[in-house]
């Protein structure tokens, strides 16, 4: 078996003694091992104490999805989010999501329930954020050409039938994605991932 064919093994086994002496550190993942999808700086590090850290450093945009038929893709659109340390995620419409596709995420970051748009707009107004629609809709504006506000919420509608018109009325801004194929939308976790990549290009310091 080659190389490329052996399982790669993720994370790093029990911490060899003495312990470091740091109270981040959680003693079940020094003595077992740290298998977790997180940075090679947070091994062994307790999830309080890498949401805590996160907290220190977390964005000024937030990401909301519509959540009205079915939630294929939230789990994408939370990863991506905490990739990017958004500083939160807000589901719209049904609760209940398939946190599957998240990878257990959203343990490090805070997501939020509205029941409808108008419930999510007010949250925005009172947080003063700009609501932030993307969509190929009329009107809208490419986003390779606009500068995204500093503390916004980016919406995104439900993967199909898009934003809704509710979305579309509430949102300050519209903007849409440059395509070049044939398919009229792309997947709502990509357009997402895009999107946020965008507002960090713009307004994020980018570690060296």
């Amino acid at each position: 078996m080659s190389d490329f064919e052996e399982e790669r093994e993720v994370g790093v086994g029990p911490h060899p003694l003495p312990w470091p002496d740091d109270p981040r550190f959680d003693p079940e993942l020094l003595a077992n091992g740290d298998r977790r999808n997180v940075l090679d700086r947070y091994r062994y590090w307790s999830n309080d104490a890498i949401v805590a850290d996160l907290e220190t450093k977390r964005h000024s945009f937030h990401v909301a999805v519509e959540n009205w038929q079915h939630d294929l893709n939230i789990g994408t659109v939370v990863r991506t989010a905490n990739a990017f340390n958004t500083a939160g995620v807000h589901i719209v419409g049904k609760k209940r999501w398939n946190r599957r596709g998240a990878m257990v995420t959203d343990r490090y970051l805070t997501v939020h329930h509205h029941n409808d748009v108008a419930e999510l707009k007010t949250w925005c107004d009172d947080a003063g954020l700009v609501i932030v629609g993307i969509d190929i809709v009329p009107g809208s504006i490419p986003i390779e050409t606009v500068e995204l506000p500093q503390n916004c919420l980016l919406l995104f509608g439900q993967e199909g039938p898009g934003l809704s018109e509710q979305a579309c009325a509430s949102a300050q801004m519209i903007c849409s994605i440059a395509q070049f194929g044939s398919t009229r939308s792309i997947n709502v976790g990509v357009a997402a991932g895009i999107a946020m990549h965008t507002w960090i290009r713009q307004h994020a310091p980018i570690p060296q």
